[in-house]
């Protein structure tokens, strides 16, 4: 029993580090492409590229979880060629997935990478609510509270915007945070419907990976059909692509499939943990990278980030509290919480 607690205690460990350094490493690679490099790349093109490489992974570890090519070919039948219905269900977060990657490009290509991040998680309401509807979880009243005051930070965080020194385009806050909202939506609806999914079953995840992204792959090309047709015709598919384009899609793709297999073994106090550690990471970068002026006024106001715990331990939430040093770095004070929370 021991060892089993043991590996469990890794894996999730494991899970935070991985989690905190792609996610926070995408969203800074993210906004140096659209914002420093001078010829864009589409980004409806990124992300179809993305859906791509998540499919060709997802099988070859299909492929290797099954042991031999005619087993591999016998589930791909089974689950697939045999069942598009299946298909046709996870349609549905192949298409919001799809919508919330074009409005992050957006979005980062209009905002900071630290304003993103915080006001980014907004998503922790939404999905709450989805929770509540879709799963029928309830949520006691200090979560609620706790929600709304979130959602108070993410205002006051607004309140008197940064100012970034190293971005040669031309920049619309006013669309950044429009494109924001509607990820949040995105990222809160898609995530409990596919997590819905696949604990409602005992299908491989790879096997519902492989259903979302065969779907993944018809939505982002008529996407890209539909918002940089004629363009692409024009200058090709892959204009504006460079090795750190390659290094961002990389990086989505991993991240896309590290989500799916956080959703399926492990809980959403783990998200917690990376999103704000990720926020930390983020706003240094920018600061170094793009010149980000920190405000202190304005973190001051970061809100407390939800962390809901396993009911079977007797505790319902905790609170992500900010501090800050002399020197105006801002700091996470959650040290003290790992070793309860994991």
């Amino acid at each position: 029993m021991a060892a089993k607690e043991s590996v469990t205690l890794l894996f999730k460990l494991y899970c935070l580090t991985v989690m905190t350094l792609v996610a926070s490493a995408y969203i800074v690679a993210l906004r140096y492409t659209r914002t420093v490099e001078t010829e864009l790349y589409f980004s409806s093109t990124a992300v179809c590229v993305m859906e791509v490489i998540k499919l060709f992974i997802s099988v070859s570890i299909l492929a290797r979880e099954t042991g031999s090519p005619g087993r591999l070919f016998s589930s791909l039948k089974e689950h697939i060629i045999d069942n598009p219905k299946e298909v046709l269900k996870l349609s549905v977060p192949s298409l919001v997935y799809a919508v919330q990657n074009n409005m992050a490009f957006l979005a980062l290509s209009n905002l900071d990478a630290a304003i993103y991040q915080v006001t980014y998680q907004l998503k922790i309401p939404c999905t709450a609510l989805c929770m509540v509807l879709m799963l029928q979880r309830s949520l006691n009243r200090l979560q609620w509270f706790s929600i709304f005051m979130l959602c108070g930070g993410v205002t006051l965080v607004q309140w008197n915007p940064a100012q970034a020194g190293k971005v040669q385009v031309e920049q619309n806050p006013l669309l950044g945070f429009g494109a924001i909202a509607i990820a949040v939506l995105c990222s809160g609806f898609a995530g409990v419907y596919f997590e819905k999914v696949l604990k409602s079953s005992e299908t491989s995840l790879w096997v519902r990976n492989i259903q979302m992204y065969l779907s993944g792959i018809v939505v982002t090309l008529a996407g890209v059909v539909m918002s940089d047709g004629p363009q692409v015709m024009e200058k090709g598919f892959f204009y504006g692509y460079t090795p750190f384009v390659g290094f961002v899609i990389f990086l989505g793709s991993v991240g896309g499939l590290y989500t799916s297999v956080v959703v399926k073994y492990t809980d959403n106090i783990m998200k917690g943990f990376s999103a704000a550690a990720a926020i930390v990471l983020s706003t240094i970068a920018s600061v170094v990278l793009f010149g980000l002026q920190i405000n202190c006024l304005r973190y001051r106001h970061v809100p407390p980030l939800l962390l809901f715990d396993r009911p079977d331990e007797g505790v319902a939430l905790k609170f992500w509290h900010y501090t800050e040093t002399r020197v105006g770095v801002v700091l996470p004070v959650w040290i003290r919480y790992i070793c309860c929370a994991i």
